[in-house]
C-alpha cells in the first residue's frame, strides 16, 4: 500500500548530520559534554528520529521544551539524559516516572518538585539550575540566589546537576560587549551557588553561535541547536543541510491565456504565450508560508528552479514550470540543498528555525543513510 511518503517527504541527511555533529564536536575541548536540542520534534526534523541519529553518533545529553516531549523520546527507546527546559509543575509525575531532568528556573517550580518527590521518599533527583544572565524569559535573579541556596542545602531531595543559562545574542558580533557581560555575570553567580552547594555541578551557556563564536567560555558542556540542523552563526561556514523537504507533482495542466486564472482568489495569470503550471500535494498546512505564493518564492524540479503561481492553498500550490520538463510523479524540492532554508527565511523576513518547526507531523520524517 503506498503511503504519504509517496507525495511528500522531509528526508534527514545522517551523513549530513554526522558532518554537521563532527563540526561541533571539532571546536570543543575533548572532555566538555555535547547536549543536543530535540525540543519542538527536532526543529521541525521528527524528534524520535533524530534523537536516535544523535544517541548513535554520541551525544552525551538531549534538551527538550516540554515534559512530554521527553516522554515521547523515552517510549521511543532513547536512554540518553533528557533535560527538560520548561518542566512547569504539571507534569511532576511524568517526570519521574520518565527518568526526565527538570530545568529549574524559579523557587516556586523547585519546592513544587521537592514536595512531589520527598511524597514518594526519592533523593537525589537531577536537576538543573537557571540563572537569568540578562535574557529575562526565565531564571533566577542574583537577589533570589539566597533563598535558593538555603532551599537546596535543605532538601536532599534533588542534587544540582547542572547550572546553565541562556545568552540573547550570541550570533550578533554587535551585541559582542552584552554577551561577554552575560557569561561574566553567569560565571560570577554559577562560583557562588558551586560555592554553596559544596560540590562542582556541571556549568553550560553557550548555544550554537556561542560555539562558534566563544569556545573559550564553553565550561563543562555545550548546547548544540540550530547548528546541528544545519545553519552557522559565521560567514562561510558551510554546514549540510539536514533536512529536505520534497514532494512529487500531482498533476501539469497546459494552459492558455484565455483559460483564465490560476488559483485562490484568482491571484496567478497564465503568460501572454501560454504557461505550464504543475500542482504539487504541500501548502500552508504543510509549512509552506502564504507569502512565498504568487512567484516570491521558487523551488527546484530536475535541477531548476520554478516559481510558485497563484496564491498557496491549504494542502497545495502550484508551480509555472514552463519551459522544462517536468512531468507527474517528478520530485519537487521546497527547500534542501536548493533552495536553502535560510533563502527561504530570507524571502519571510524571518529566521530558519520558523521554517524548519513548521513542518507539519503530517508530513513523514525518513532517514537517508
Amino acid at each position: 500500500m503506498n503511503s504519504y511518503t509517496d507525495f511528500s517527504r522531509l528526508e534527514l541527511d545522517l551523513n549530513g548530520c554526522r558532518r554537521n555533529f563532527r563540526y561541533f564536536r571539532s571546536l570543543l575541548e575533548p572532555d566538555t559534554k555535547l547536549l543536543v536540542l530535540v525540543k519542538a520534534n527536532a526543529y521541525g526534523h521528527g524528534a524520535v528520529e533524530f534523537a536516535s541519529m544523535m544517541q548513535a553518533e554520541g551525544a552525551d545529553y538531549l534538551a527538550v521544551a516540554l515534559p512530554l516531549e521527553g516522554v515521547e523520546l523515552r517510549k521511543s527507546g532513547i536512554s540518553l539524559p533528557i533535560l527538560v527546559l520548561t518542566a512547569g509543575t504539571d507534569f511532576f509525575p511524568e517526570i519521574i516516572e520518565y527518568r526526565l531532568e527538570p530545568g529549574i528556573p524559579n523557587l516556586a517550580t523547585l519546592e513544587a518538585f521537592c514536595a512531589e518527590l520527598e511524597s514518594r521518599g526519592l533523593k537525589g533527583w537531577p536537576v538543573h539550575i537557571k540563572l537569568d544572565s540578562g535574557m529575562h524569559r526565565l531564571g533566577f535573579m542574583a537577589d533570589e540566589l539566597p533563598a535558593l541556596m538555603d532551599f537546596l542545602q535543605k532538601h536532599p531531595c534533588v542534587k544540582v546537576e547542572s547550572i546553565y543559562s541562556h545568552l540573547a545574542a550570541a550570533e550578533d558580533p554587535g551585541e559582542d560587549a552584552f554577551t561577554r557581560a552575560q557569561v561574566e555575570c553567569f560565571e560570577t553567580h554559577a562560583h557562588e551557588l558551586t560555592a554553596a552547594l559544596g560540590y562542582r555541578p556541571m556549568l553550560h551557556i553557550l548555544n550554537s553561535a556561542g560555539i562558534e563564536r566563544f569556545p573559550e567560555k564553553q565550561y563543562d558542556m555545550v548546547r548544540l541547536g540550530i547548528g546541528i540542523y544545519g545553519v552557522s552563526a559565521l560567514p562561510g561556514v558551510k554546514l549540510a543541510p539536514v533536512a529536505s523537504f520534497k514532494v512529487k507533482i500531482l498533476q501539469i495542466k497546459h494552459l492558455k491565456p484565455e483559460d483564465g486564472t490560476i488559483g485562490y482568489g484568482r491571484k496567478g495569470h497564465p503568460a501572454p504565450e501560454g504557461s505550464t503550471i504543475a500542482t504539487i500535494p504541500a501548502g500552508y498546512a504543510d509549512g509552506i508560508d502564504r507569502h512565498l505564493g504568487c512567484g516570491a518564492a521558487s523551488f527546484s524540479v530536475n535541477g531548476r528552479r520554478v516559481p510558485t503561481i497563484g496564491n498557496i492553498c491549504m494542502d497545495m500550490c502550484m508551480l509555472d514550470v514552463s519551459g522544462t520538463d517536468a512531468k507527474v510523479g517528478d520530485t519537487v524540492t521546497i527547500f534542501g540543498a536548493d533552495p536553502t532554508v535560510g533563502e527561504l527565511a530570507a524571502i519571510l523576513g524571518t529566521i530558519p528555525y520558523e521554517i524548519l518547526t513548521s513542518v507539519p507531523r503530517r508530513i513523514e520524517r525518513v532517514i537517508i543513510r
